[in-house]
């Protein structure tokens, strides 16, 4: 069990915890503030800056230890992810009161595409994304939130993993859960900081495992796998897929890819 679930999962997955989707969290002074700023600060100036992280992460290989504490740090207090793979997706927003889709800042931040991957997920009527500010997105500032039925928002999000995306859920001010996210490694703070090894976004709560009784050995779960997490060995005369527990995020992307139905999570 994740850091997160002892703190704040009451004995279970932190993220399936009611209370952390509560609407009491969103009267938070210092939350409300966050939210009306989130846009131009933790995302607008955090993909500015991953740029310099980035060119000096190509050639020194590494990130002072200092800088990296400090990232990870603030991200455990402000916004921190998780991956969520699509089992557990269905059911959180199979228990939403509302949800609304909304374009992801990061691709709007990264090359100003608008893709409606994001989702605010609330228990109650009432929705925290209100205190955005949509103009970061060149729209009226109400503009842009549509809302979804559960259904409509479950489709979607199994569209978009067979588009590759990953899911990942997020707090906005910890332990206040406010969206889920659908995207990859090339667009996403969060995935791209981990790159970095800076943890700003924590592994799901399960692992791919491979059925190497059923694996052909094609590759083709290695090549969906955006964590570099599997690799192949020879068994028995042939090649089959590994995966390596350390780096698996628990996604399930690799499942999606595997003819044979060797690879689950566990």
């Amino acid at each position: 069990m994740c850091e997160f679930c002892t703190k704040h999962g009451d004995g279970a997955i932190w993220y399936k915890n009611a209370r952390n989707y509560a609407r009491d969290l969103t009267a938070d002074l210092r939350r409300r503030q966050y939210i009306g700023s989130f846009l131009e600060s933790t995302i607008g100036e955090g993909i500015a800056s991953l740029g310099r992280l980035e060119t000096i992460y190509r050639k020194k290989k590494r990130l002072p230890a200092r800088l990296v504490l400090a990232m990870e740090e603030k991200a455990r207090e402000e916004h921190f992810g998780q991956v969520v793979p699509m089992e557990d997706i269905r059911e959180i927003v199979g228990r939403a009161a509302t949800v609304v889709r909304m374009p992801c800042a990061c691709r709007w931040a990264a090359d100003r595409t608008e893709k409606r991957c994001c989702y605010s997920v609330s228990y109650s009527p009432e929705t925290w994304h209100q205190g955005l500010d949509m103009r970061y997105f060149g729209k009226a500032s109400d503009e842009g939130f549509e809302s979804v039925s559960k259904a409509a928002a479950i489709a979607q999000m199994e569209e978009l993993e067979a588009e590759g995306a990953v899911h990942t859920i997020w707090t906005m001010i910890t332990p206040f859960i406010g969206a889920i996210c659908n995207c990859t490694s090339h667009k996403c703070l969060g995935l791209r900081t981990i790159a970095m090894q800076v943890a700003t976004l924590a592994p799901g709560e399960y692992k791919a495992r491979v059925d190497q009784a059923l694996c052909d050995g094609c590759g083709l779960c290695a090549e969906s796998c955006q964590f570099t997490a599997i690799a192949s060995r020879m068994k028995d005369g042939h090649q089959v897929a590994v995966v390596d527990p350390g780096r698996c995020y628990g996604c399930g992307l690799c499942r999606n890819h595997c003819p044979t139905g060797a690879i689950a999570l566990w």
